[in-house]
């Protein structure tokens, strides 16, 4: 094992990209991201990595010179937040097409207008059909150790596709925590060395990336994309167990948290999911059956693992750090209702939106949505099933 250090978010993943040695790191400096691309370009001056650290001039930059370095042939990462990923935009389906496995750090943060530099998904809730594994952290531990199965994710070759792992923006990117580090020799040894397929540079076998690619063979690209997407969970769930045996840390797609008698539960993403732990623990020592079902992997959608953790359920409260204009209810919330529909059985279910623009969250709003889950299970009927926690009146 490695060492106990203390670290933030940004940091902690730094430290990562510093153990897994990528070829080519390419990244503009956003808020609250800027703090991981700094400490990690020390790393390349001090020369303890070996990497070529491309400063660009835009976001939009840094994702299309990933995608040439990754086409080219090599082990690339990268990270982000918020606008910067808005702006990516055009690139990050371009990358998720080419089969390009690239790790980016995703420091969540709003979107503007107006300008805010503080936490909600509404970012990366706007990539989720860019291609793109996701994959979401509760504390720095968890992103440090996200950015290190990352890899190994994404470059399997039943997947082969780019790795979004994202920690919620000064939460978790800025807050001190303990954080128990693996040897570099083990992360390498781990990650492995990387595999190239199909490399602009192999002038023996030569190929062309983003060539015109009309309706005669365009569909039939996109459904590879699909199988591939759709063979990524037992990968990652594989990935999760082998790094449980490394570690002593085991990831899933999902966490379930005293659900296995619980009649109520909440479901949430992030750095929440800590505050509902300990909002469960408090409500069981009042004798209240709750649980809480953490999302670690939102693409691809768990489908099967969700029905399983929560079709027998009364009643359940979908937290969503953010909002689908126009939609009936938040990202996360529209997914899971779609996912219950055909199941035998199912709980009632109902949407809280909460957190945008940092707003924090406590453990009363959670215990209020609680109370309303119970509400509706006496009644057995939802009557408003999009509601706020935490909103000014």
């Amino acid at each position: 094992m490695g060492k106990i250090m203390g670290m933030n978010g940004n940091a902690a993943v730094a430290y990562a990209m510093k153990q897994i040695n990528p070829d080519v790191v390419a990244a503009y400096p956003i808020t609250p991201q800027t703090d991981c691309v700094e400490r990690f370009a020390e790393y390349v001056s001090e020369g303890l990595v070996d990497t070529e650290f491309v400063t660009v001039e835009s976001e939009h930059s840094a994702m299309s010179a990933c995608v040439g370095a990754a086409a080219a042939g090599g082990r690339v990462m990268t990270a982000t937040s918020a606008n910067g990923l808005a702006l990516m935009w055009e690139i990050v389906y371009i990358a998720a097409s080419m089969r390009l496995p690239i790790i980016m750090m995703v420091a969540n943060r709003a979107l503007s207008g107006n300008i805010n530099i503080h936490c909600d998904h509404s970012d990366t809730m706007g990539a989720r059909d860019a291609g793109w594994i996701q994959l979401f952290s509760e504390n720095a531990q968890e992103a440090y150790d996200n950015m290190i199965q990352a890899v190994k994710i994404a470059e399997d070759m039943n997947v082969r596709l780019p790795v979004m792992v994202t920690q919620d923006g000064f939460i978790i990117s800025h807050a001190m925590e303990r954080i128990e580090t693996l040897e570099d020799d083990e992360v390498k040894n781990f990650i492995g060395p990387y595999q190239p397929r199909y490399p602009l540079l192999d002038i023996e076998h030569p190929v062309t990336y983003g060539p015109l690619d009309l309706f005669d063979y365009y569909f039939e690209h996109k459904r590879s994309q699909i199988e591939a997407i759709e063979n990524s969970p037992k990968i990652i769930e594989k990935v999760g167990e082998e790094f449980g045996k490394l570690s002593g840390r085991y990831y899933g797609l999902i966490e379930k948290y005293k659900l296995d008698d619980a009649e109520l539960a909440v479901v949430a993403l992030g750095s929440t999911c800590g505050t509902a732990k300990d909002t469960v623990d408090a409500l069981r020592e009042k004798g209240k059956k709750v649980g809480l079902l953490k999302i670690r992997c939102f693409r691809p959608f768990p489908k099967e693992a969700i029905i399983k953790a929560l079709a027998p359920l009364k009643a359940v409260a979908v937290l969503d750090r953010s909002v689908s204009f126009g939609a009936f209810g938040g990202p996360v919330f529209t997914e899971i209702r779609s996912a219950l529909y055909d199941a035998e059985s199912k709980p009632l279910i109902m949407n809280f939106i909460y957190g945008l623009g940092g707003r924090d969250i406590f453990p009363a709003d959670i215990e209020q949505a609680f109370l309303k889950a119970e509400e509706v299970a006496q009644k057995g009927r939802v009557e408003k099933h999009i509601d706020y926690l935490g909103l000014r009146e």
